[in-house]
């Protein structure tokens, strides 16, 4: 696993949803990128029950990622991050106790994976209560390790296809010392899906039945 970037891909004046995800599709044909099949991120929302009085209730995001299937992620609010198997999400029915599912929060993104020589890329639909709520853009290069050694060249790249909707360096990587390697364990990428997914809570996207 090599230098990830998720970012948002605005929906095109005048276009849905679906017909900007297939704009970038055709741009990403027309480079050359070639489809490997489809991918999956999803997301549930916690509730900490046993909070101390007065202080603001925790959250715990449940995150899933079909490139690792037989592994389930937890992201607290704030920090830190677990790591364990699918049998993870089984062991949460049994803390219901402590930790109440929010009903109606749960975020998935689905959509297409394309192979352009050294680079992943991931085309999604992020959607919440059965509604549209935007596009995501997954970036991965592959040979390199190291966010600041490889990020002009993955920049350059999304320009290629997204045009101005390139972000900057993404701040899991900007908040580190230069040189630290991405974790091999996918918990950067992951973090930016969980950013990109609490952005579009609190936003519309024209076009689309947003409840």
């Amino acid at each position: 696993m090599g230098v990830t970037c998720v970012c948002q891909v605005p929906v095109a004046e005048g276009k849905s949803v679906q017909q900007t995800v297939d704009i970038v599709h055709k741009k990403l044909e027309q480079l050359g990128a070639v489809k490997q099949g489809n991918f999956c991120v999803d997301c549930e929302t916690y509730h900490a029950t046993g909070n101390v009085s007065g202080q603001p209730t925790k959250l715990l995001y449940m995150m899933h990622n079909s490139e690792t299937p037989l592994s389930c992620m937890a992201l607290f609010e704030g920090g830190p991050c677990l790591i364990a198997d699918a049998n993870f999400d089984v062991l949460m029915v049994k803390l219901k106790s402590h930790f109440q599912n929010a009903k109606g929060h749960k975020v998935e993104c689905r959509g297409t994976r394309y192979r352009y020589c050294d680079f992943l890329i991931k085309v999604g639909t992020v959607t919440m209560s059965s509604s549209a709520r935007g596009i995501s853009v997954e970036v991965e290069y592959c040979p390199c390790v190291v966010p600041g050694d490889c990020w002009n060249l993955t920049k350059e790249f999304m320009q290629s296809f997204l045009g101005p909707s390139v972000p900057e360096l993404p701040s899991v990587f900007s908040a580190k010392p230069e040189g630290l390697f991405a974790p091999s364990d996918g918990v950067d990428t992951m973090t930016q899906y969980l950013e990109l997914f609490n952005k579009l809570r609190k936003q519309q996207v024209p076009g689309t039945n947003v409840r």
